[in-house]
C-alpha cells in the first residue's frame, strides 16, 4: 500500500466511523432524554452491551485478528482466498448459531454475570427480555465482521466502513416511529437491534460479492487451513475474553450504584467518538498491511506504515484527550442534561468523561500496538498481558469502589489501558526493524504534545470567557460549538506552526480518499 493510499485509508474508514459516532450520540442522547438514568434505560444498556461483548470476542476482535493475516497472505499468494473465506464463513456461522441457542436458554445467567445488582429490582426481569430479542444480532454482526475483514483486506474500505452507520439509522429510525405512532418506546428499541444486524450483514456481504468474494452458507468443514486458523484465533479468543472480563468488572461494579451503569455508558459513548474514529481506522488498514508486508519481506515499508499509523493516532487523539479532561462539563451538560437527565447525572458523567479521557491515548495505541503481533500470527504474547492488565483492572475497580464507588471502574478502566500499552510496548522491541521509531515520528510527537497544551490553555481561557452561557437553555448550544470551533481552530493553527502535521499531506491524502474505491 503506497504512503498516500495508506493515509487514504485512514481517512475513509475514519470518515464513516465518525459519521456513526455522531449518530451514536443522537440515539443515546434520545434515550437519555426519554429514560434519563432509569431502569429502562439502564436495563437497555445491559441487554445492548450482551451480543456486542461476544462480538468483539468471536469477530472482530478474536476471529478476525486470526483470520485477516491469513486471508491477506493468501490474498497475496493467490493461494485460493475465496475457498479460505468461505469455509471461514461457514465454520463461523455453524457455532454462532448454536451459541446464540444456548444463549436464550442461558439469558437469566448472563444478565447477572452483566449486572448482579440488578437481581433486586425489576430491572432483571427487563434486562432477560430485552437480551433475548437482541443477542442474535450477534450472528449477524460477527458474520458482517467477517465480511468486512475480506473488503479491508482487499484494500476496499468504504462498504466496511459504513456499515456501522446502519444500526445507529435504523435504531434511531426506530424511537422515531415510535413516538409517531405512540408505542413502546422501549419495545421498538430494542427490537431494532436485531433488524439492524441484517442491514448491516446485508450491505457488506453485497460488497463482498461484487469484489469476488460470494459467501455462501455450506456445511462446515475442517480443513488444515481452518485448524490452523483455529489455533491461530484460540489465543486470541481468551485474550479477548480477558478484555471483556476487564467489561464486566466495571459494570458488576457499577450496577451497585443507582444510575452508574448510565454514567458509564454515556461518558463511554464521548471517549469512543475519537477513540472509534482513529482506532478503527488504524485497526481495519493496519492489520491487513502490515500481514501483506511482511509476507512481502518489505521490512521499510511495514516500519513506514507501522509509524505513520503512531503519528496519525497521537496527532488526533492527544488533543481529544486534553478537551475531554479540561471541558467535560460544558460537553456532557449541553449533549445529555435535558429532559429526565438531570444535571446531577450529568455533573457525574462529565467526571467520568475526564477519568476516560486520560485514557484515550493509550486504548488507541494498543491498536496500534497490537498488529505488530497479529501480523505475525503471535497471539499468545497479547493474551498473558491481557491477563495482567485484567489483574490490575479488578484490583483497582473492586478495592477502590469501596472508596470512591463507581468512579473505581472509570480508573480502572483508564489504568489497565496505559499498563497494556507499556506491555505491548516492552514486548514489540525484539520485533527488528520494522517497529523501530522513525525520526519523524520522534520530532512529530513532541510537537502534537506541545501543540495540545497550547490547545488546552486557550480552551480553559475561552471556557473562562463565555461562563454561564455554556449552562444557559437558549445559548449553550452555540456557545459549545463555539468553544470546539476555537480548540479545533488553535490546535490545527499550533500543529501547523509547530511543525505537528502538515496541510500539505492531509490534503493529499484526502483527495486519494475521495478517488478510492
Amino acid at each position: 500500500m503506497r504512503p498516500i493510499r495508506l493515509m487514504a485509508g485512514f481517512l475513509t474508514v475514519g470518515f464513516w466511523t465518525l459519521m456513526s459516532r455522531i449518530l451514536g450520540f443522537v440515539r443515546d442522547i434520545a434515550i437519555a432524554a426519554r429514560f434519563g438514568d432509569g431502569p429502562v434505560a439502564e436495563a437497555f444498556i445491559v441487554a445492548f452491551s450482551l451480543p456486542n461483548m461476544f462480538r468483539r470476542f468471536f469477530a472482530e476482535g478474536a476471529f478476525n485478528m486470526a483470520f485477516v493475516p491469513l486471508f491477506s497472505r493468501k490474498l497475496e499468494s493467490g493461494d485460493d482466498p475465496k475457498g479460505f473465506a468461505n469455509d471461514a464463513f461457514a465454520g463461523l456461522a455453524s457455532v454462532l448459531i448454536v451459541f446464540t441457542l444456548l444463549a436464550q436458554l442461558a439469558m437469566p445467567w448472563l444478565v447477572l454475570a452483566m449486572a448482579s445488582g440488578f437481581r433486586a429490582d425489576g430491572r432483571f426481569d427487563m434486562a432477560v427480555e430485552f437480551g433475548r430479542i437482541a443477542f442474535p444480532y450477534i450472528l449477524f454482526i460477527s458474520l458482517a465482521a467477517l465480511c468486512s475483514g475480506v473488503l479491508n483486506a482487499t484494500g476496499r474500505f468504504v462498504a466496511a466502513a459504513a456499515a456501522p452507520v446502519l444500526l445507529n439509522i435504523v435504531l434511531v429510525g426506530a424511537m422515531f416511529t415510535a413516538s409517531v405512532v405512540g408505542g413502546d418506546f422501549g419495545t421498538w428499541l430494542i427490537w431494532a437491534v436485531p433488524v439492524a444486524g441484517v442491514a448491516q450483514l446485508a450491505l457488506v456481504w453485497v460488497a463482498a460479492s461484487r469484489a469476488g468474494f460470494r459467501l455462501v452458507p455450506r456445511r462446515p468443514r475442517l480443513t488444515p487451513d481452518m485448524r490452523k486458523l483455529a489455533t491461530i484465533a484460540l489465543p486470541a479468543m481468551l485474550a479477548g475474553g480477558v478484555v471483556q472480563i476487564n467489561l464486566l468488572v466495571g459494570r458488576q461494579v457499577a450496577s451497585y450504584f443507582e444510575g452508574a451503569i448510565q454514567y458509564l455508558n454515556l461518558a463511554d459513548r464521548l471517549y469512543q467518538l475519537p477513540l472509534g474514529v482513529v482506532a478503527i481506522a488504524i485497526g481495519v488498514v493496519l492489520l491487513p498491511d502490515l500481514s501483506r508486508r511482511l509476507a512481502a519481506e518489505d521490512t521499510d515499508g511495514g516500519r513506514y506504515a507501522f509509524n505513520r499509523a503512531t503519528e496519525f493516532a497521537l496527532l488526533l487523539t492527544v488533543p481529544a484527550a486534553v478537551a475531554l479532561i479540561l471541558i467535560a462539563d460544558p460537553i456532557v451538560s449541553v449533549l445529555y442534561q435535558r429532559g429526565a437527565f438531570s444535571a446531577q447525572a450529568a455533573s457525574r458523567t462529565a467526571e467520568v468523561t475526564a477519568i476516560y479521557g486520560a485514557g484515550l491515548p493509550a486504548f488507541v495505541l494498543q491498536k496500534v500496538l497490537q498488529p505488530l503481533y497479529f501480523a505475525r500470527h503471535d497471539t499468545r504474547t497479547p493474551f498473558h498481558y491481557a491477563m495482567v492488565a485484567m489483574v490490575i483492572n479488578a484490583a483497582i475497580a473492586i478495592g477502590g469502589s469501596f472508596v470512591i464507588g463507581f468512579y473505581a471502574a472509570a480508573w480502572a478502566t483508564t489504568l489497565a489501558g496505559w499498563a497494556m500499552v507499556v506491555l505491548l510496548w516492552l514486548g514489540s522491541r525484539n520485533m527488528g526493524d520494522a517497529v523501530q521509531i522513525d525520526a519523524r515520528l520522534r520530532r512529530r510527537a513532541f510537537r502534537i504534545i506541545l501543540s495540545s497544551a497550547i490547545m488546552g490553555a486557550v480552551l480553559l481561557g475561552t471556557e473562562a470567557v463565555l461562563g454561564d452561557a455554556l449552562y444557559q437553555q437558549h445559548l449553550r448550544f452555540g456557545a459549545l460549538f463555539m468553544l470546539i470551533c476555537v480548540g479545533i481552530v488553535s490546535y490545527f493553527g499550533a500543529a501547523e506552526l509547530t511543525g505537528a502535521m502538515s496541510l500539505g499531506e492531509i490534503k493529499r491524502s484526502m483527495k486519494r480518499s475521495a478517488r478510492t474505491e
